[in-house]
């Protein structure tokens, strides 16, 4: 067991696993109390989980025993740091055709969860990862080229304004032109036109307000940018990488190899074109590399969750806020909410649903009706969509999707297994759902007036039977009549009838 300080504990260690195209990656990091990281452990492992992805559209099974036998090695070292993981996978498992059949034997084998992201949500977190602690109004501009992916951020502070993920990387260009030798001239022609065409339509072209010196954060625009750059520079011009790729393309499949690593040589020209393209797209005049990136994100998403678990306030106050932006009903959210975490509380020995759940259900309740600031008309629909697309801090993108998921059951359309709405969840996040947004849905017929009649709410359990007893300060009528309407769903979901007692002040 690794030795600890004096102010350490178990769960003080914080480990961030990257499955990129190219390779798999890990850092395990000590956290000290004022959020401040330090690295204990790292490992790289060229697995290439996107090897030959990009043209069958699946993970082969020497591929994929490749990467569970590295994982499963990776969850051994997780485990004995007793360390708090998030492991995620990018581009190649977001295009595999069997990418669920890939998560559950590194679920089942390597014993991690492994979370298949978003673009945008890698490129969320590697804004978070290179930008954390810049001034809260400087402007930045992020790139990062992966083996199937680049990522693009455009950002004020530690804030992303804008997030592109295009669908090119460096395998995938690398593979799709077969590049090996050297690049002859119409084909290095046909690699720039591609990059340059996938760019023009990920993004429009005259973005206002970007800085003239992007930030590189991969290691592809590591070693392109130190190829290309004049001596004793940091940076590296425009014109200077483009020249690079002249030279790079140029160069036979044995001379990058002795210029580069082994494991970048044969994907940097592709690289090379990318950045060029991305560079000359954006009219951005330099490149700067820097040595953060995805990993240092989810370390920091780890941080920041930390934090919310053990200070459950700072995600209520973010959920208010955002609530606030969209002019929701404060005093009927905050009942909402506080009705439906005593109910949580309350039926824990019902519903066994992970503690992970309660944050999720505060949340969704607290912004079940922003969807009002769209249109008062399937609200619940535009509650979804926005919680979708808002910053939660302290959430994953599978978390706030989960979350949006809870909001948007809390009228009209049951939960029922098999919903359009429940299509892509886990077994295990439809059942959260469902139980979730039960419970909301009471809590919402609690307060229908919307004046807060209800003082407590306290829920027991007898024999088969849940009983309801209310403690109100007003007429509850219109509360009584709208819970009947969900008393048959609560059955449904929970196996148990609800009988209901209005308890008032003598």
């Amino acid at each position: 067991m690794p030795r600890q300080s004096r102010t350490e504990k178990i769960d003080d260690i914080l480990a961030a696993i990257d499955v990129g195209t190219n390779a798999v990656r890990l850092e395990l990091a000590r956290v000290f109390p004022d959020g401040s990281l330090e690295t204990l452990h790292t490992e790289r492992d060229p697995v290439r989980p996107g090897e030959g992805l990009f043209t069958t559209g699946l993970m082969q099974k020497a591929v994929a025993d490749r990467l569970v036998a590295t994982l499963r090695r990776y969850g051994a070292l997780c485990k004995r740091y007793g360390a708090r993981v998030r492991a995620v996978a990018t581009s190649a498992l977001r295009e595999a055709k069997n990418r669920e059949e890939v998560v559950k034997r590194v679920n089942l084998e390597a014993g991690l969860s492994l979370e298949v992201i978003s673009g945008r949500e890698e490129a969320r977190l590697i804004c978070l990862g290179v930008l954390y602690g810049k001034p809260p109004k400087q402007r930045a501009l992020c790139i990062d080229i992966g083996g199937g992916s680049t990522e693009i951020i455009s950002a004020i502070g530690e804030t992303p304004k804008d997030l592109w993920s295009v669908d090119v990387g460096a395998v995938r260009l690398s593979e799709l032109f077969e590049v090996k030798e050297t690049v002859p001239k119409k084909r290095l022609a046909m690699l720039r036109d591609f990059a340059r065409d996938a760019m023009s339509e990920a993004m429009s072209t005259g973005i206002s307000g970007l800085p003239g010196t992007a930030l590189g954060s991969s290691g592809t625009i590591g070693a392109i940018v130190a190829f290309a750059r004049a001596e004793g520079m940091g940076h590296a011009t425009v014109g200077e990488i483009s020249r690079a790729v002249d030279e790079l393309a140029a160069m036979t499949s044995e001379k990058r190899r002795k210029r580069f690593d082994p494991r970048r040589a044969d994907i940097v020209v592709g690289g090379a074109v990318i950045l060029e393209a991305v560079l000359m797209h954006l009219r951005v005049q330099t490149i700067t590399a820097v040595d953060r990136g995805l990993r240092d994100g989810i370390l920091r998403e780890l941080v920041r969750r930390r934090r919310v678990d053990a200070d459950d306030h700072s995600l209520t106050d973010a959920a208010v806020a955002i609530g606030r932006r969209f002019g929701f009903g404060e005093a009927h959210s905050r009942q909402v909410s506080k009705l439906a975490l005593s109910l949580f509380d309350s039926l824990a020995s019902v519903h066994q649903l992970p503690a992970s759940a309660r944050p999720a259900l505060e949340v969704a309740a607290l912004l079940h009706d922003i969807g009002h600031a769209v249109n008062h008309q399937r609200h619940h629909k535009h509650t979804q969509y926005l919680i979708q697309n808002v910053d939660l801090p302290g959430f994953s993108e599978r978390e706030r999707t989960l979350v949006a998921a809870i909001a948007r059951f809390h009228r009209r359309s049951a939960p029922e297994l098999g919903h359009e709405g429940l299509v892509g969840f886990t077994p295990g996040e439809v059942r959260v759902v469902r139980k979730c947004s039960t419970l909301l849905r009471i809590a919402d017929s609690l307060d229908r007036s919307h004046h807060q009649p209800i003082e407590k709410v306290i829920a027991t359990l007898k024999g088969r039977t849940i009983a309801l007893t209310l403690k109100s300060k007003l007429s509850v009528d219109l509360e009584l009549w709208d819970l009947e309407h969900e008393q048959a769903l609560f059955r449904e979901v929970f196996g148990r009838p609800l009988v209901v007692h209005v308890r008032k002040p003598r």
